[in-house]
């Protein structure tokens, strides 16, 4: 499929949270020839997400901040459909490893007889901490299956070689929302000219630690902090407004768990872009978030905390080697963390000034993939109903998806475009199953602990 004579390319994204419509729509931008600062020109962005309890609103999608030329709710089926009916360069797969291996069998099979197929795209949002053999299998088949960093790659090649499958798409580049000014040291003293206070900002996780008591403890111990310091501004960067999801579920947001205490006046609550928020931050502290990786690359110091152990569960004990864990005792004392140069080396967070090429590889791949004699070959998963005749079914089940990849009888807009009937009744349908599984699940789960 030759790109366009105005040398842009078509891009499609299919994202079924926000935290992946990110990835997905800002490694669109870099994978298109951009500079490390992507304004998304140069490229036509069509961007689809998938319809499901984690489907972004308005406005978290107005938080990821990047432009695309259209963008549509659809399910897995629609979107085959357009898939089917639509010219694209390339198509980002920004879902989940199990939305993945469906797409890509389905998609194997609404382009079993074109060779003008676009070059597929996927890979992992963040740190990759736990089911790494099942989330990069289900992965196995697009035709770049991007690595944030050498580490990773490293990683994913192992895996792919060692259940003998091809481990060619493996392609190192970086994390695509890292940027921003580098870190200038700490602030002059509030009063003075250009002086602001020293702001410490908690990155809050929806999913980690699970825990009532362990959040409320964080949340406990950011408090105390901002006591401790009242001369300090002490933030605490929210992912998600009450009853949005998220990538993750968030049962437990810390808006409800500080209802009803007494927060200092140095204490705020903060949403928005984590860019923006870092552009004031001087000490970044978390759990295992990415926004620690965002920290480091503009070099503004960050700590992972040791508070509830180095634990796998956790996830930051992919932080080990980093010189960045820390508990809230040692930060209370004035400790200041020391990233380690070789562990940030690794982990594709380039604080080195090498992140305008961390992407270029990627690049020319995709363009000789592009100008490839007699186009593409067919998409080629490791798993079949030959490999994994007792797990995929069921994972293209999910999707509404047989063991061939097409769609099942029944599947949601198999056949046609809903009419504007169906489209009211489905959508009361969706509120009504967003509010059981954002609202009702949650509760009936923490009454069954009791």
């Amino acid at each position: 499929m030759p790109v366009s004579a105005t040398n842009s390319l078509r891009v499609a994204v299919l994202a079924d949270s926000d935290t992946r419509w990110k990835w997905g729509a800002l490694t669109a931008t870099r994978i298109a020839g951009r500079p490390a600062e992507p304004d998304g020109s140069g490229i036509h962005l069509d961007g689809y997400l998938l319809r499901g309890r984690a489907t972004p609103t308005a406005r978290q999608l107005r938080e990821v901040g990047v432009h695309a030329d259209s963008l549509r709710e659809v399910t897995a089926v629609e979107f085959l459909r357009a898939m089917d009916q639509e010219s694209y360069d390339v198509l980002v797969l920004a879902l989940v490893g199990g939305g993945v291996q469906a797409m890509l069998h389905g998609l194997k099979r609404v382009w079993e007889d074109r060779t003008d197929r676009p070059v597929v795209v996927t890979g992992y949002v963040g740190v990759v901490y736990e089911k790494l053999a099942d989330g990069l299998l289900l992965r196995h088949g697009a035709d770049l299956v991007l690595a944030n960093s050498r580490q990773d790659a490293d990683r994913f090649r192992a895996v792919y070689e060692g259940v003998g499958a091809d481990a060619s798409s493996v392609t190192e580049v970086a994390l695509p929302f890292l940027g921003g000014d580098p870190y200038a040291g700490d602030p002059a003293p509030a009063g003075e000219p250009g002086g602001r206070p020293y702001t410490v900002v908690f990155a809050a996780q929806p999913s980690v630690p699970d825990s009532r008591k362990d959040r409320t403890y964080l949340l406990d111990r950011l408090i105390r902090h901002a006591q401790a310091f009242p001369d300090r501004e002490v933030l605490l960067k929210l992912r998600s407004r009450p009853g949005e999801h998220t990538t993750h579920i968030e049962e437990l947001p810390y808006q409800k768990l500080a209802q009803g205490k007494e927060l200092p006046a140095n204490f705020q609550l903060v949403y928005g872009h984590m860019g923006e928020v870092l552009d004031r931050t001087d000490l970044l502290v978390t759990v295992s978030s990415t926004a620690a990786l965002e920290a480091l690359h503009r070099r503004i110091p960050a700590v992972v905390l040791t508070d509830l152990g180095v634990r796998e569960v956790l996830g930051n004990h992919h932080f080990v080697g980093s010189g960045c864990l820390a508990s809230w005792d040692q930060l209370d004392a004035g400790h200041r963390p020391a990233p380690e140069p070789a562990w940030l080396a690794r982990q594709g967070v380039a604080a080195d000034g090498s992140y305008g090429t961390a992407f270029d590889f990627a690049r020319q791949r995709i363009a000789r993939l592009l100008d490839r004699p007699g186009g593409l070959p067919r998409l080629n998963p490791y798993y079949t109903t030959e490999t994994a005749p007792g797990y995929l079914p069921g994972i293209l089940a999910r999707h509404h998806l047989g063991p061939d990849g097409s769609p099942l009888p029944g599947a949601p807009a198999a056949d046609k475009t809903p009419g504007p009937v169906r489209q009211i009744v489905r959508r009361a349908a969706r509120g009504a199953y967003r509010h059981g599984v954002q609202r009702v699940a949650p509760v009936i789960r923490r009454m069954g602990e009791l």
